[in-house]
């Protein structure tokens, strides 16, 4: 199996620990969480991973290297200027497998890929998106309304969606007419294009814990998480 993790945002939102560290390099517990992600992968069976890198790009290359410590072959890529999440897989399609696992390097979840990247294969997707379903709460009363009428008065509602884990598979040679090398493009555009074209996009979900490290409540959540619920994270085979 192969991956490309992406790793070249600039993480505005937990600065200012950002400005002197990749947000993917930031410690939960006692290691970055993208080492936390590159174990979790070998885990699974990935065994070449190409990263994705930009902003403080060489600090990844200098932590990770060719990936021997963790008993994979990492390759990188360096985008120029950022390309979106979905650009960088452009940059790469001649190094690509037929199917490849595309995610963000700054996820604490539990999910099994080995599983997601077979439901894919199984199905014969074009694409496979990870979803997580999450409860949003709204702190006000939320008020529907139609010709400047009253509809419907709800009062501080919790809304239930599926939301993208950040964590994709991506059959290369389906994508691959929907790709420039060097152009920006995110994940939802290309998704959509892929519709449009009528090729299959499945959504694919299991029971699992699922974090996106965006913010720095989210960042002292993980810590906690992961340090009391260590061996689900990193589980010994």
């Amino acid at each position: 199996m192969q991956a490309i993790i992406l790793a070249g945002g600039k993480g505005t939102r937990l600065r200012p620990y950002t400005t002197v560290i990749p947000k993917p390099l930031m410690p939960v517990g006692d290691m970055p969480i993208l080492e936390v992600v590159l174990r979790q992968l070998k885990n699974a069976g990935v065994d070449r991973v190409i990263l994705a890198v930009g902003y403080m790009g060489q600090m990844f290359q200098a932590f990770f290297r060719d990936g021997a410590r963790l008993g994979l072959q990492i390759d990188y890529s360096f985008e120029e200027h950022p390309l979106g999440t979905a650009g960088p897989v452009g940059l790469s399609l001649d190094r690509l497998d037929e199917d490849v696992l595309v995610m963000n390097g700054d996820l604490l979840t539990t999910l099994d890929y080995k599983r997601m990247f077979d439901f894919h294969k199984s199905v014969g997707a074009a694409a496979t998106i990870g979803t997580y379903k999450r409860d949003v709460n709204v702190d006000f009363g939320v008020v529907e309304a139609a010709n400047g009428q009253l509809v419907r008065y709800l009062e501080k509602p919790v809304y239930h969606l599926n939301v993208s884990m950040g964590v994709n598979v991506l059959n290369i040679n389906a994508v691959r007419p929907f790709l420039t090398p060097g152009e920006y493009q995110d994940i939802p555009d290309l998704m959509m294009k892929l519709r449009s074209e009528g090729l299959a996009v499945h959504c694919y979900e299991e029971p699992c814990y699922w974090l996106d490290i965006g913010r720095l409540d989210d960042y002292e959540t993980a810590n906690n998480i992961f340090e009391t619920r260590k061996a689900e994270f990193l589980p010994q085979r």
